[in-house]
């Protein structure tokens, strides 16, 4: 018997064994864990880095738009700082002439498109409804002959029928076909019709613009500036008024709010706050800038009137500017004037307006120009554009028989002399009355007690029928001047030319024409007048007059 044994694993050594694959297995597991744990790291921190490359892209596409933002403010700046610096500039090579034949229609006239109405159906064919002859073997057939005979009846029943038909069909497109060319004969008679009716009355604009009808000259300047050009956000509010007697228009314009100018001079980004900082405007800046936009409305608008008078029907144009506003001490709406100028075209067309500096320019039009436009310190300006409101001289609807008004022109002299006395008494004016004057007008001395601005005052007043001449103004600065006057007044119930306001301009002089006087009348002294020179009238002759005044009367 074999001595030697198998020997089995004690228990011990059983459990050793397991414990080592346990803790075999722990270790496998912890690695693993490890693993795991440090490639769950890896890719947090890849995602921290991606969100953080991510987050840096969003914050420098951020800081790009808002630089853009500011660059795009500072960009709308320069572009309204370089408009308002050149809108007299902007006009200088626009031809401001209104060609009235450019406002007549000539209409392309539509031509006639009947679509399928022009297009006849064709006649049926009788073939079409036919049988087709029998042949020789089919004529053979028992009731061959009678069945094709049947079918050749049928057929030539329905061919019947359907040129019936047919016809009928033609007679209703011919119908419609008329139809349709009536009214699109009658459509191109009303295109044809709309456009002589809106050319005839161009037509009478233009006749009654050639004849210096007021209004035919009012509306026609009035399209000239409704022709101008201007940033979207200016009023381009105006009134026009025309003094025939002196060929002179009067121009009321609303100018733009000193608001116009920009209040910040530019925009930056401070990256530190996130904030786009406005760079305000210097308050010197913004003023000069105000003026001479109100400068440059004004030389403008006298630039494109005259342009567009190439029939010459002005020798005057009289510019005011106001400005629609609230006083900020009453909160009240105001409209306080800030430049006047009266100037006449010979003077204007002597202008080199590329060249100069339309502030400088307008001191040297004896213009009268706000101290301080971006303040609103007013002027008075040269008319008072009520004064030649047109209707102060259109005449009644009634026959002027009816007519209750006093006409100035059928007055006897002492009327007329009591009628401006009290006039100016009204005023405020003390009045005394001198020696009629030699050519029939009247003449008086008057004192305005206010301090300062007060003093003698020479009136003269003149019954013309025709255009007050340069002498009567040369005489009266000459009486002002003798009688140690501080102003004269010249009032007639005519006009004055050119040469008259270019002598009275720079003087204590100051011209009213029969407009002015009939408005004084109605504003001061309640009277309702109307200026209507009989047939016969024939004005008074001085005792010297200048050839000048008799080419103007």
């Amino acid at each position: 018997m074999d001595d030697t044994v198998s020997k089995r694993p004690s228990a011990a050594t059983q459990a050793a064994q397991r414990q080592k694959e346990r803790e075999r297995l722990a270790q496998k597991q912890e690695r693993e864990r490890v693993k795991a744990l440090k490639a769950e790291q890896a890719a947090r921190r890849a995602r921290e880095r991606a969100q953080a490359l991510e987050e840096k892209e969003k914050q420098r596409l951020y800081l790009e738009g808002r630089i853009a933002e500011t660059e795009a403010q500072n960009e709308q700046i320069a572009d309204t700082e370089e408009e308002l610096g050149t809108l007299l500039a902007a006009t200088l090579d626009v031809d401001d002439y209104l060609d009235l034949e450019s406002l007549k229609e000539h209409p392309v006239l539509p031509s006639f498109e009947p679509g399928t109405l022009s297009v006849a159906e064709p006649a049926p064919v009788e073939s079409d409804f036919l049988p087709k002859e029998l042949s020789g073997l089919a004529k053979l057939k028992p009731g061959a002959g009678k069945r094709y005979a049947r079918d050749l009846e049928e057929g030539q029943q329905r061919h019947k029928a359907e040129v019936e038909a047919h016809a009928e069909r033609e007679l209703t497109r011919l119908a419609e076909l008329e139809d349709a060319r009536r009214q699109h004969d009658e459509r191109v008679v009303g295109i044809k019709e709309a456009a002589e009716a809106q050319n005839r009355e161009i037509d009478e604009f233009r006749s009654r613009l050639d004849a210096a009808e007021p209004q035919a000259v009012v509306d026609y300047f009035s399209l000239v500036l409704d022709k101008s050009s201007y940033p979207s956000e200016f009023p381009k509010q105006f009134k026009i008024a025309f003094v025939p007697e002196s060929k002179q228009l009067v121009v009321e314009y609303e100018l733009p709010a000193a608001t116009a100018v920009p209040e910040a001079r530019a925009f930056k980004y401070v990256k530190a706050r996130d904030a786009i900082e406005t760079n305000p405007r210097p308050a010197a800046q913004t003023r000069a800038l105000y003026a001479s936009v109100v400068a440059q409305i004004t030389l403008r608008t006298l630039h494109e009137l005259f342009e567009a008078d190439r029939d010459e029907k002005l020798e005057t144009v009289v510019f005011n500017g106001y400005v629609n506003t609230i006083d900020p001490a009453t909160g009240r709406p105001i409209t306080p004037h800030l430049v006047t100028v009266r100037v006449s075209e010979d003077a204007f067309r002597r202008l080199k307006l590329r060249k100069l500096d339309p502030q400088a320019c307008l001191k040297g039009l004896n213009a009268s120009v706000s101290k301080n436009p971006a303040e609103l310190a007013p002027v008075r300006p040269v008319v008072e554009f009520d004064m030649v409101d047109p209707r102060f001289v259109q005449e009644s609807d009634v026959l002027s028989t009816l007519d209750t008004r006093p006409n100035l022109m059928e007055l006897s002299p002492r009327e007329f002399e009591s009628l401006i006395t009290n006039l100016f008494e009204k005023m405020g004016l003390e009045t005394r009355q001198t020696q009629a004057s030699r050519d029939g007008g009247v003449d008086c001395v008057a004192y305005d007690a206010r301090p300062i601005l007060g003093g003698k005052v020479v009136i003269q007043a003149k019954r013309y029928k025709n255009t007050v001449g340069v002498s009567a103004v040369r005489d009266l600065y000459g009486t002002m001047q003798n009688e140690g006057a501080s102003k004269g007044i010249l009032v007639t119930t005519s006009g004055y030319g050119k040469s008259s306001f270019e002598f009275a301009e720079g003087k204590p002089l100051e011209l009213l024409s029969g407009t002015h006087l009939l408005h004084l009348l109605a504003e001061h002294a309640d009277i309702e007048a109307r200026i209507q020179p009989p047939d016969d009238w024939v004005d008074p002759v001085p005792d010297s007059p200048s050839t000048e005044e008799r080419v103007e009367s």
